[in-house]
């Protein structure tokens, strides 16, 4: 797997962990305060899209994941 990927399933990971977490509706709900973990996740992606600054890719990186060539392309 590629570092790219690995950031997607992270943040997926994340986000849903964090609705779990924070929706009353939810048998694991612990407070509300974890959808601000959502936002923090989301915010991330959307100024990682633009700048290109990632820090979970470079710590993947450091580690010895492989990256991707470019994006969408087989």
């Amino acid at each position: 797997m590629t570092v790219e990927r690995y950031i997607r399933i992270m943040a997926g990971f994340f986000v849903m962990l964090s609705l779990a977490l924070g929706i009353e509706g939810s048998p694991i709900f612990v407070s509300p305060w974890f959808l601000a973990f959502t936002a923090f996740v989301g915010f991330n992606l959307f100024q990682s899209g633009f700048t290109g600054f990632c820090p979970p890719g470079i710590l993947l990186r450091k580690l010895g994941v492989p990256d991707s060539g470019p994006s969408c392309s087989r």
